[in-house]
């Protein structure tokens, strides 16, 4: 007879006269009711059990340490892991699942030992068991953990759904683990906290947890899940759906269960509305019904917030309770999720149930709980949240208003969250009339280059914010300064789309008045709005000719600091930048800035452009004067389309003028022409913009034979535009007229910033006259010299133009050697013959991110999208993206297209 069993019959005797004993019963607990068999019984796991070999590793490495914790919510699979865990265990696992009747002690532990009988870790014995007096004086757990800690072998207890025991039984079982020494290992699944000393098992090694973030399912295992429900579901379409469960498991079978009698569960799993399925039944029965009236209301009124605290919980509940409320839901594992610093959120299905909980047990309210939660936040400073909780209770005069008094409007136009506030406002309907919602108005229309509108609507907030400054209502006026400023910012961006230098002046320097008005903090939070006055002035700087002006403003912005919130005016100061290098002939620093401002966006991995595409249209335009003239097709069709109507004046004309001269090259010319004009409604013409667009229609007139018509196009080009001015001189020697091409180049002013496409060209002309002349000597000279210049640039086109009389001299000894392997074919090796001139190689070393050298690779082994995407652990659009950008930096449009470039360039 074991010692347990003696202690049995001890505690029938007189040891305890005071307590009668409870007689002993064939298979029964102290109450006297027979053992329920079902108790001790692994629960059945179902045909679409997935077993996940990663949690059972870390089960059957927590033999190691006494206690192991399974804590998670309802549903979240902890009981059928450890009832697939103990049945593979040998020797056999000792299993208990606990039921409320259990808070007894006496009888508690009459079933923990009949558990521990069933497994063969006890000898049997009398089955009765002692009185409650007998656990009080500590007899039965002392000789139970004694005769446990004897064992050679450890015995593993597993006591399921112990969210249901009292602190008393905690405490007698905190004793007997505790005194068993190794010869007990204790595994408690449960949804709460277990009354355990936690800290010092944690402190000691002693404690391994698995908890809610490692029982959650994995895309991967959700896919594997998915197969056995009979659904094949890609990888990231599994992980969107991983995404709004949270990995629960519950909420994946019961989403599996309901897709299979979909005609298309792909889309069912994308899509379902959670509060119309059974996922609804479960929560509301597992979860919310359990909780006090208290807790309901809570969970109901905070289901409207992404997140929140126990102050903004309170402030909707109308009560100062939350605080302790939130704690033990939390600790409770009914799903509120703790962030941190007294942040929570709810589980995103249990929220969207909840949502439609709250509009079936308070109608109306949800308005007003929007309402009362864009108050705090506005006053807490969270500005998105304050805009997005506004907006969803439809007060926009309060929410523009936070917007404008927040010095905020400029992130309308730049920044990640520029869509989602775009998005935002389109909501907006015409029954708001304050002064903040037309700033805002003002601004889409502008934004959307729909000058007339936006300006007609900046008037009239401008003149309301004048009216109410002098009859203020309280409450009802913004932030003066904030607003007016705002006003200037979309002043200098009428201004720049306009092409009005003066306008913008006027703006920027009204701009800089009212800085000193707006605290310094709220400024250092928006560098959005500096930099875009900055990008407009120097824009229309830039429109007027106005180059070493616009050069210093923009200049500014490209230094800016990196962040979202300046992507756009940095990446459109560069692309600006990029045009002026151009336009001043300095064809590698403009084609480095121009991939800068390209790379810009790539750099926060935006799969779309967020500017004008200025970048790649300068990159185009120096692609045509290097004769690529595939590559400058190709940037010209990813370049972002300008809206119809109404356009940004620079990069309108910089579109033009890169499309109307690979037009020319490739001979269409009356296409030229019409590309040439870039249609902008400017207040005032650009000087180069007209330069260039005279140019080509000079081009066309002399090419089909009409010299005159040639020249008198060239009337306005002066040396004040020195990429034109040496062009129209071309143009005027190839009309027959050397002394006005001669004039034209000795116009030009020479400066620092003239760069080699201006040189190049200006000594060719020269040559051409000179050998005209009868000075071959003086022609060779200068072509020799412009090849120097060119060689370093690329720059082929100016030679590929000048016509038959440069071939001679090319031909030429000292002159072939120059333009071997650039721009004419190299000699041909011993043996071979000469053949056709080579196509001109890429324009710059191409530079691919690791990430895009990895999906490369990934290509030139014929791998799919999806396959890649799986390999990578990247969604599918993630991959497209990435391929989006080789293509582009290749200068290609297919897959084998890409590989065979790569291989050539060596990066791969």
């Amino acid at each position: 007879m074991s010692a347990v069993a003696e202690i049995y019959e001890d505690a029938q005797g007189p040891a305890v006269p005071a307590v009668p004993a409870v007689p002993a019963v064939p298979f029964a607990d102290p109450l006297g009711n027979p053992f329920l068999r079902t108790r001790f019984a692994l629960p059945a796991r179902p045909a679409t059990f997935l077993r996940r070999q990663r949690l059972v590793d870390h089960l059957d490495q927590a033999l190691g340490t006494p206690l192991t914790l399974l804590n998670g919510a309802a549903g979240a699979g902890k009981t059928l892991l450890a009832a697939d865990w103990a049945d593979r265990r040998r020797p056999a696992v000792a299993w208990l699942t606990v039921e409320v009747g259990d808070r007894r002690p006496g009888v508690f532990w009459a079933y923990v030992v009949q558990a521990l009988r069933a497994c063969g870790a006890l000898p049997p014995g009398p089955v009765g068991f002692p009185a409650a007096a007998s656990l009080a004086d500590g007899r039965l757990l002392a000789v139970l953990a004694a005769e446990l800690n004897d064992r050679g072998r450890p015995v593993v207890l597993v006591l399921d759904e112990f969210d249901r025991m009292t602190a008393e039984v905690a405490e007698q079982l905190e004793f007997v683990l505790h005194h068993a020494g190794r010869g007990l290992h204790l595994v408690l699944v449960t949804r709460t906290e277990p009354l355990l000393p936690l800290h010092r098992y944690r402190a000691a090694g002693e404690l391994t947890e698995i908890r809610a973030a490692e029982l959650a399912f994995t895309p991967e295992e959700a896919v594997a899940l998915l197969e056995l429900h009979g659904l094949s579901l890609p990888v990231h379409a599994a992980r969107a759906l991983v995404d709004r469960t949270r990995g629960w498991a519950a909420g994946l079978r019961l989403s599996a269960l309901a897709a299979r009698t979909s005609g298309d569960p792909e889309a069912y799993l994308k899509e379902f509305e959670a509060d119309r399925s059974t996922i609804a039944d479960f929560l509301l029965a597992e979860v919310l019904n359990g909780q006090t009236e208290e807790r309901q209301d809570l969970l109901l009124r905070v289901s409207v917030l992404e997140r929140f605290c126990p102050d903004l919980a309170d402030a909707l509940t109308g009560r100062a309770d939350a605080e302790p409320l939130l704690v033990e839901l939390h600790h409770a594992n009914a799903f509120v999720e703790h962030l941190g610093r007294s942040w929570y959120r709810l589980h995103p299905l249990f929220g969207e149930i909840l949502r439609a909980h709250l509009r079936v047990r308070l109608p109306g309210l949800e308005p007003e709980l929007h309402r009362r939660a864009a108050r705090w936040l506005r006053r807490s400073g969270f500005l998105p949240e304050t805009l997005a909780h506004g907006a969803a209770a439809g007060d926009w005069d309060f929410t523009a208003g936070a917007l404008v008094d927040d010095l905020a409007i400029g992130q309308l136009f730049t920044g990640l969250r520029s869509e989602d506030l775009t998005r935002l406002f389109s909501r907006m309907g015409p029954e708001a009339g304050s002064p903040a919602t037309d700033l805002v108005r003002a601004a889409r229309d502008l934004a959307r280059c729909d000058v007339d509108r936006g300006a007609a609507r900046l008037r009239h907030a401008e003149e309301r914010l004048a009216f109410e400054a002098s009859e203020p209502s309280p409450g009802m006026v913004p932030d003066q300064a904030a607003a007016q400023l705002s006003c200037a910012l979309l002043e200098a961006l009428a201004a720049r789309l306009t092409g009005s230098s003066p306008r913008a002046e006027k703006a920027a320097r009204a701009a800089d008045e009212l800085r000193r008005e707006v605290p310094a903090q709220l400024l250092a939070e928006h560098p959005e709005l500096s930099a875009l006055l900055l990008t407009h002035v120097g824009s229309a700087r830039l429109w007027a000719g106005r180059f070493e002006e616009a050069r210093a403003a923009l200049t500014l912005v490209a230094g800016t600091p990196g962040g979202d919130s300046t992507l756009l005016p940095r990446e459109e100061s560069m692309g600006h930048l990029a045009l002026l290098d151009y336009l001043n002939g300095w064809l590698g620093r403009a084609e480095r800035k121009a991939l800068a401002a390209v790379s810009e966006t790539e750099r926060l991995d935006l799969s779309q452009p967020s500017g004008s595409g200025l970048g790649r249209l300068v990159l185009a335009a120096v692609a045509v004067d290097r004769h690529e003239l595939d590559r400058a097709q190709a940037l010209l069709d990813e370049t972002v389309r300008l809206p119809s109507g109404a356009r940004d004046p620079v990069p309108a004309a910089g579109r033009a003028l890169a499309t109307a001269r690979l037009l020319l090259v490739r001979g269409r010319t009356r296409a030229a022409v019409e590309a040439a004009d870039p249609v902008v409604s400017a207040a005032v013409a650009s000087p180069w913009a007209a330069g260039h667009e005279a140019l080509v229609a000079s081009a066309v007139h002399l090419a089909e034979g009409r010299p005159d018509e040639a020249a008198e196009m060239l009337q306005g080009v002066s040396g004040d535009q020195p990429t034109c001015a040496v062009e129209a001189a071309a143009i005027q020697l190839a009309a027959g007229r050397p002394k006005a091409a001669m004039d034209l180049l000795d116009s030009i002013h020479t400066r620092s910033g003239t760069g080699p496409a201006v040189t190049v060209r200006a000594a060719l002309v020269r040559a051409q006259a000179a050998e005209r002349a009868g000075d071959t000597a003086t022609a060779r000279r200068l072509v020799a010299q412009a090849l120097l210049d060119a060689r370093r640039e690329r720059l082929r086109r100016p030679f590929l133009d000048a016509g038959p009389w440069i071939g001679p001299l090319l031909a030429t000894a000292p002159l072939r050697e120059l333009a071997a392997g650039w721009l004419t074919p190299g000699p041909p090796r011993r043996g071979e013959r000469p053949g056709p001139e080579p196509p001109p190689s890429l324009p710059v070393a191409v530079e691919l991110s690791g990430r895009e050298r990895e999906v490369l690779g990934r290509l030139a082994r014929m791998r799919s999208t999806e396959e890649i995407a799986a390999d990578l652990y990247v969604s599918v659009n993630t991959v497209k993206t990435h391929l989006k950008s080789v293509y582009r930096k290749l200068a290609v449009n297919r897959r084998n297209d890409a590989v065979r470039r790569a291989r050539d360039l060596g990066l791969l």
